[in-house]
């Protein structure tokens, strides 16, 4: 399995969704959750939720690209309107499908 495989069939990122100190309501909350849902019908949405221990939640996306996933992360209403902030992580899954990256 070529490194370039890996990449692109078993690569995810990872949105890192913190609070800030501006309140959410309830519309904003259904602005997100909406464009969660454009998401998932777009195959994009892999997983999501907030965080039961820390201020803020995760987006988990397949993407083309770094620039891509970063894109989608600026548009998520929470981030429009200042309610969270984000970092991005590039996620390279291991599993048996791939040999654990090349290393089972």
């Amino acid at each position: 399995m070529t490194e370039s495989t890996i990449k692109d069939d078993f690569t995810r990122y990872v949105i890192l969704l913190t609070r800030t100190k501006m309140p959410f309501s309830e519309p904003l909350i259904r602005q997100h959750v909406k464009y969660l849902r454009e998401l998932e019908l777009q195959g994009q949405l892999v997983l999501c939720g907030p965080f039961k221990d820390y201020s803020g939640g995760m987006v988990i996306i397949k993407a083309a690209s770094l620039d891509e996933a970063h894109e989608i992360a600026r548009h998520d209403p929470f981030v429009l309107e200042g309610a969270e902030t984000f970092e991005i992580r590039t996620w390279l899954l291991s599993c048996e499908e791939n040999n654990h990256l090349g290393m089972g």
